[in-house]
């Protein structure tokens, strides 16, 4: 079974991980995060990762899927130095709707799961049109109504 490893600023790590607990309250040994602190140097931020995908490593045949936030910053930096030579894949841009999916299907092969993981993410940015507050007139036109777009 696949683990999934949340490197990301804090604490967006924590708390991605504890919205996907709230989900999935039975997947506590299964999602780990490590939150990169301001003050923290990346190579002090990349001894602790190291020492959580080992944790992570010890269940027979285990592959992670590593989540972070921003391509190119820190976490991401940290991510990629380390899944250099493991079992692992990384995936930059994490949002909820990525990792519940990825949560979701990760019985599945790791190269499924990340596509998996990133189809979710990208199906869970979406524009929402907002209704007229009740009693008010709405608009003849705005932008949304002109152009044709899909929901």
């Amino acid at each position: 079974m696949n683990s999934i490893f949340i490197i990301a600023h804090s604490p967006l790590a924590q708390a991605l991980r504890q919205c996907a607990l709230h989900v999935f309250p039975d997947c506590e040994q299964v999602i780990v995060a490590l939150d990169v602190l301001p003050n923290v140097s990346p190579e002090e931020s990349l001894a602790s990762a190291r020492i959580m995908l080992e944790q992570q490593y010890q269940a027979p045949r285990s592959q992670v899927l590593v989540l972070t936030d921003v391509f190119g910053a820190t976490p991401c930096n940290v991510a990629q130095k380390l899944i250099d030579g493991t079992r692992s894949r990384l995936v930059a841009g994490v949002n909820l709707p990525m990792l519940l999916r990825a949560v979701t299907y990760r019985h599945e092969a790791l190269d499924a799961l990340v596509q998996r993981a990133i189809a979710g993410g990208n199906a869970g940015v979406m524009q929402v049109a907002v209704a007229a507050p009740q009693n008010q007139a709405r608009r003849k036109h705005s932008d949304q109504e002109i152009r044709d777009h899909q929901q």
